[in-house]
């Protein structure tokens, strides 16, 4: 055998040589790079970024927060077809590989080095490689994250199993559209759940991770259905998953996907935008990819007739101001089609039922218009007739008018189109449950889509008249009641800077000596003004803030009798739930209970409820079983001062006076629920009595009249105005709700001549409570503990043997100042005398 030359011998030494240093550096990198892969055990406990879902009490869908649509699905629910589908585009090899196809990889590597790097390849990477880069690395294109993707790749298939790597897939690719899974995915094109959905759209879907923008069915179908026909499909056919008639027909269905959002059950936009605000506060700015579920208090009946309440009332404001003029115009060139003239109403929201339209032509006959989906409409007299105007003086070419559908009397009937315009005022309304302070339904204004701006919450106008109820609380509560006399006559104030204040009644007249309980139901300014000077500001503004007020916010003067403090219309109705469930301080709150992505419990509320049965038991240490919150649910009310106590039952009556509320040893209270937290005390019970009579009172014969066209006793309220009537209010109670209603101007300009809280707020009012009170029983409170049963004389004067005249509960400690201007013998309903007068 020859000898092998020396030259050779080196080179087969210098080769293996070569090759040793080339195993150890290649062992040296794969340990660094090892060392540093993260761990992919993390992987079974991976929180994909999931949206956060709103729901009404009943579970009905309110909205959905987040940037990302995805539901995730577990592997086990994924049909065969949609698995196999995904393999034929993206791996068929996927179960018997080790996590790195080599013939790929060597492949995309040559390109790659062919490139210099300097251009995207594709091929090589399995769908153990996509999970690896989706969850752990970056997109770069280089050798360096390539190994690492093929180690980390094979690490997975080492430690987790082939399904558990699929469905991380199938949850996290991206289809664009802001949809990422296959379960997103789905829906989102074509309203379906996975096994819903057909062959030729499942082969669909698997081709769009490819190409999630350029290349999805919505924004590329052509592309897309390439991808389907002229790849997946055979794949899926040639792989055995389909048979080829199969694949002929789903490759013979046109391209039919189209934008599904998930439906919207519930109409409360305000109140999502509440719970998203609130939801970041608790648990920070990542909250809205978490998955929550968050069930609020809001009742789906009562939000939709909330929503049908202001948009008629305001229709109905709207309208009697007559026609204004059309809200913009945009520039039509001669011959435009409809298409072109639809597309120019792009960025023109629909608001309140109110659809934009381009006005294309008019003339005494009608209205020619164009809507956003390029429909034409004739608009004749009658869909605008409420102007009074001839349709060609209306509008012109180019203009931007809004119309609306008209269903008519008959649901079958096709509905007609009537012309109509955006009010130029705004609404609040409010309702509360009056126990235990759940928010039912909220309106923050005529439409979110016009304006963000919560005026439930966040808007602080003057009630007006609406205030006078807590007033006459803060006098009760000093030894006045419903049959105290108070001169209605003009009052001259004078401050210490020498300004002169006349303050007047609405009316402009007079009435003169007056009980209580009539200067409420009229309304009278110039009562409350003297009541207010009786018991002194100070003493006011303290007692007002038990019901749920900051004192700051009260006027530190005698117009807080006339309403100027400057509230929103929740803390309103949270203060007049004092008066409707027996004087107890409720805490609005809107979020009921809060589900994580796995269903379980995160948060469930425990309101502060109404009872007035209860017996508070103090625990061991306890301070106050019953302390007021004064921010919770993220409503920042303001801090609450402690509440007076109830006086307690008398241990004896008056000769004069008639029933007596109670006993001498009141009733054993029935023990509370052991998770039940007691609301404190706002007011004395026997003022919330009085006051819940008074306001019924308002309804009865009142400035709220119109209300009686519900046919209930036990519905009670306030309106108020303020002045030049740029503020209208009612506030209420009915059956177990209480509810504010605020009608105004974003620019504090006046609602127009004579808009009052009763003709502006109360209809809307109305509207609601029928739907909210329906099937709900009366409440008929019995006088509570420590009041008396009295007769009062025209003149304010108690009437011996409790017989005749006016009768009126009052609490039993102010008989005394009664009796003080008694006379048995006069005459009942002789006028009073000076000393008659509470306040002269």
């Amino acid at each position: 055998m020859p000898r092998i030359p020396r030259l050779l011998r080196w080179i087969l030494l210098g080769s293996v040589t070569l090759a040793l240093i080339g195993a150890i550096a290649a062992g040296i990198l794969v340990y660094v790079v090892s060392a540093r892969l993260p761990d992919v055990q993390a992987l079974r406990d991976i929180e994909l970024q999931e949206p956060m879902y709103v729901y009404a009490r009943d579970g009905r869908l309110i909205g959905l927060f987040g940037e990302m649509r995805r539901y995730p699905v577990d592997i086990k629910d994924v049909p065969p077809r949609v698995k196999q589908a995904f393999l034929a585009a993206e791996d068929a090899n996927f179960y018997t590989h080790h996590g790195v196809d080599f013939t790929g990889v060597a492949r995309a590597i040559w390109l790659l080095a062919k490139t210099g790097g300097q251009e995207r390849v594709a091929g090589g990477s399995t769908i153990t490689q996509q999970v690896a880069k989706q969850f752990f690395l970056s997109s770069e294109y280089s050798f360096r994250r390539k190994f690492a993707e093929m180690l980390l790749a094979m690490k997975m298939e080492r430690e987790l199993g082939k399904d558990e790597i699929l469905g991380l897939y199938l949850n996290k690719s991206f289809f664009g559209n802001r949809a990422y899974g296959v379960g997103a995915a789905a829906e989102f094109y074509y309203g379906k759940q996975l096994d819903e959905l057909s062959l030729d759209e499942i082969a669909t879907l698997a081709g769009t991770p490819k190409f999630p923008s350029s290349g999805n069915p919505l924004d590329n179908p052509e592309r897309n259905r390439e991808r389907r026909d002229h790849y997946i499909l055979p794949r899926m056919a040639e792989l055995g998953y389909v048979s080829a008639s199969e694949a002929a027909a789903a490759q013979a269905v046109a391209m039919h996907a189209s934008p599904h959002e998930r439906q919207v059950e519930v109409f409360a936009p305000y109140v999502a935008e509440m719970v998203r605000q609130e939801m970041i506060a608790r648990f920070g700015g990542d909250v809205l990819s978490k998955g929550y579920h968050v069930t609020t208090t809001i009742d789906p009946d009562l939000q939709a007739a909330a929503v049908s309440a202001v948009i008629e009332g305001l229709r109905i404001y709207d309208h009697r101001h007559g026609w204004r003029a059309p809200e913009q115009k945009v520039e039509l060139a001669e011959g435009m089609d409809a298409k072109t003239i639809a597309a120019k109403l792009r960025k023109i929201p629909p608001q309140g039922g109110l659809f934009p339209a381009i006005v294309t032509g008019s003339n005494s006959a009608g209205l020619e218009v164009v809507l956003a989906d390029a429909s034409q409409l004739t608009l004749d007299r009658a869909a605008t007739s409420w102007t009074g105007k001839s349709p060609a003086t209306l509008a012109q070419r180019g203009d931007v008018v809004r119309v609306r559908r008209d269903i008519g009397k008959k649901p079958d009937a096709d509905p007609t189109w009537l012309l109509d315009q955006l009010p130029r005022a705004q609404t609040a309304l409010v309702s509360l449950d009056a126990d235990t302070g759940a928010l039912r339904a909220l309106v923050g204004g005529y439409s979110y889509a016009g304006s963000k701006f919560n005026r439930a919450t966040q808007a602080r106008r003057q009630p007006g008249s609406s205030f006078k109820p807590f007033l006459y609380a803060a006098a009760f509560e000093r030894g006045f009641n419903p049959a105290s006399i108070v001169l209605d006559a003009p009052v001259v104030f004078k401050d210490r800077r020498g300004h002169i204040w006349r303050p007047q009644n609405d009316s402009g007249n007079f009435a003169g000596p007056m009980r209580l309980r009539e200067a409420l139901v009229q309304s009278r300014n110039l009562v409350s003004v003297r009541l207010l000077d009786a018991i002194g500001v100070d003493y006011a503004r303290r007692y007002i803030s038990h019901f749920g007020f900051d004192e700051a916010s009260l006027p530190p003067n005698l117009s807080m009798s006339l309403g100027t403090a400057s509230l929103t219309p929740l803390s309103v109705a949270r203060g007049y739930s004092a008066f409707a469930n027996g004087g107890f301080l409720t805490t609005p709150y809107f979020i009921d209970s809060i589900r994580d992505r796995d269903g379980n419990d995160v948060f469930k509320e425990k309101p502060p409820t109404a009872c007035p049965q209860c017996t508070v038991v103090q625990q061991p240490g306890q301070a106050n079983a019953t302390v007021a919150q004064t921010k919770v649910a993220g409503f920042d009310l303001g801090p609450s001062a402690s509440a007076p106590a109830p006086a307690s039952a008398p241990t004896s009556t008056n000769a004069g006076a008639g029933k007596v509320a109670g006993s001498v040893t009141p009733a054993p209270a029935k023990p509370i629920d052991p998770d039940m937290v007691v609301a404190p005390h706002a007011i004395d019970p026997r003022v919330a009595y009085q006051m819940q009579s008074m306001m019924r009172d308002v309804v009865r014969r009142g400035t709220a009249t119109a209300a009686k066209v519900l046919g209930r006793d036990d519905i009670g309220g306030k309106t108020g105005s303020t002045n030049d009537h740029r503020d209208a209010w009612f506030s209420g109670f009915g059956g177990p709700y209480v509810t504010t209603v605020w009608v105004g101007r974003d620019d504090f300009r006046s609602l127009g001549y004579r808009e009052y809280g009763g003709k502006a707020a109360l209809p809307i009012w109305i509207n609601y409570m029928r739907v909210a009170l329906k099937d709900q029983p009366e409440r008929d409170p019995e006088p509570p503990a420590g009041m008396v049963q009295v007769s009062v004389g025209a003149g304010g004067r108690l009437l011996p043997g409790a017989s005749g005249g006016v009768v009126e509960w009052v609490k039993a400690e102010d008989l005394e100042r009664m009796e003080s201007y008694a006379e048995p013998d006069a005459d009942p309903n002789a006028q009073p005398d000076e000393a008659a007068f509470d306040i002269f």
